[in-house]
């Protein structure tokens, strides 16, 4: 019997995507009530989230009136990140005053990819300027509250997604993740956040890598089949790349039903950079490996994952900053301005400067100590299926308190890599890693647990989430303000 407008509007957000483009194939519901429920649902919840800085929903009506592909996810809500991310007709100004009304007059690959499986692109969420910090407070647009508790952050980079998915705004979003972006915002708002290997999804067709090819873009699910069906609908390599993951012989949606076997998990619990963990966090994680090893695998704790830290935080420091100071100059000779750094926010103005001026030897440098980290964790991984830890070291920010609006950027770089110790190994290696929510803290806010694999690993991870979703599932965890109705 097909749902009227009131019982879809009830239901709309206990949906995973997966289950809404069932309905819209069965013919239950039309995707443009879909649509209609969406910005329903926006409209009454998005003024206390500020989660989308640039809606474009005149695009999907154009869209849906054009008539949409048949896909996996075909007349499903969609949000894209507001960085790095071309849409046809979409502003990306990514967070940032100098690149406010920028708008690209063609799709990038992964847009196109995802238009193919029939999403409904609403618009773009909010991240922080230049996705360079882990809290989504970005000056030029505002910060983005935590839907479990509005004193909070969602986390950054990928806040805004984080936020609208958490709060059934849309039941996913596009996410990129160069330090933890993905990860983060996922264990700060209960979702699942994947961060696939690198180049398991493309960047083009301007860029072939983002930030030394540290940077992955995927999305931030409610549910794991979510995750692994998107990803089979945009992964494979771009025409023209330099370099990509082999094609996987089990779709990443059929990995998700199968058991993993056995694995050999090594857990660490202590910051690689000797900062503190938070306990509640800590406790969760060990909660989180007595069930791997209800479920048959041998976990087994270590103190580390046996690669520099100290160094790779040194070394991260200046693939951002020699990236972003290209792009800015690219900016400011396009708008003709002398000194486009001084548009920025503080702590990136800094970050900015210190990127001019440093040389080709200290970029190399850096490039060559992100692939020390990978022969490192290779090691690792030569010894263990899969390195376990908390996703991040502390509970969610409240707002304001990791802003990067106020000058000091030694002070806040330690106070980022504080935050999140673990996740940014993963990114210099390539190699997979996903952030599951395990439980919340004392005061109600979500708790994720890092499981990361060797390279190529992401059927592997797959596996294993689809296993730990079925053994303590969370999509019935849900924050209150989710429990407003439009």
């Amino acid at each position: 019997m097909p749902r009227s407008g009131e019982m879809m509007l009830a239901e709309y957000d206990t949906l995973d995507a997966t289950a809404l483009a069932g309905l819209i194939r069965a013919g239950e519901v039309s995707a443009r009530e879909v649509f209609e429920t969406a910005l329903a649902r926006i409209a009454a919840l998005e003024p206390m989230l500020n989660a989308i800085v640039h809606p474009h929903y005149d695009l999907a009506e154009a869209d849906l009136q054009a008539g949409l592909p048949d896909g996996p996810f075909t007349g499903v809500p969609f949000l894209i990140k507001n960085t790095g991310f071309a849409v046809r007709g979409m502003e990306l100004s990514t967070g940032s005053r100098l690149f406010a009304g920028a708008v690209d007059q063609a799709d990038g690959t992964l847009a196109a990819r995802y238009r193919r499986a029939g999403l409904v692109l609403l618009g773009k969420s909010n991240t922080p300027e230049f996705a360079l910090s882990f809290a989504t407070e970005p000056r030029e647009y505002g910060a983005t509250r935590n839907p479990w508790s509005l004193e909070h952050g969602p986390g950054g980079s990928s806040g805004g997604s984080a936020a609208a998915v958490a709060a059934g705004l849309v039941p996913f979003a596009n996410s990129s993740d160069g330090a933890g972006s993905t990860r983060l915002p996922a264990a700060h708002t209960g979702l699942f956040g994947f961060k696939p290997s690198r180049m398991r999804n493309p960047l083009g067709p301007v860029a072939v890598e983002a930030i030394a090819g540290m940077s992955t873009p995927h999305a931030l699910t409610r549910s794991v089949r979510d995750s692994a069906a998107l990803l089979d609908a945009t992964a494979g390599a771009d025409q023209g790349d330099p370099y990509a993951q082999p094609k996987q012989e089990c779709s990443f949606l059929g990995s998700v039903a199968r058991a993993p076997g056995p694995l050999r998990i090594g857990l660490t619990l202590d910051s690689p950079l000797g900062t503190p963990v938070d306990p509640q966090i800590r406790a969760r994680c060990l909660e989180a490996a007595r069930l791997m090893e209800n479920l048959g695998h041998e976990v087994e704790e270590v103190a580390d994952a046996g690669y520099d830290a100290q160094a790779l935080k040194t070394a991260w420091r200046v693939i951002p900053g020699v990236n972003v100071a290209a792009a800015v100059l690219a900016r400011g000779r396009a708008l003709g301005l002398d000194d486009p750094a001084a548009a920025l926010e503080p702590v990136n103005e800094e970050w900015v400067r210190e990127g001019m001026g440093l040389s080709g030897m200290d970029y190399l440098a850096a490039v060559n100590r992100l692939h020390q980290t990978a022969r490192d964790l290779g090691r690792f991984f030569a010894r263990f299926d899969i390195l376990m830890s908390p996703a991040s070291a502390e509970l969610p920010p409240k707002i304001g308190e990791m802003a990067s609006t106020t000058p000091g950027l030694d002070a806040f770089y330690d106070r980022f890599w504080a935050h999140s110790p673990f996740t940014c190994a993963f990114n210099a290696s390539g190699f997979p890693a996903m952030s599951l929510p395990f439980g919340q803290s004392a005061q109600g806010l979500p708790v994720g647990v890092q499981f990361g694999a060797a390279l190529g690993g992401d059927n592997l991870l797959f596996a294993l989430a689809g296993q730990i979703e079925r053994a303590a599932p969370w999509a019935h965890l849900r924050p209150t303000l989710s429990e407003h109705r439009a």
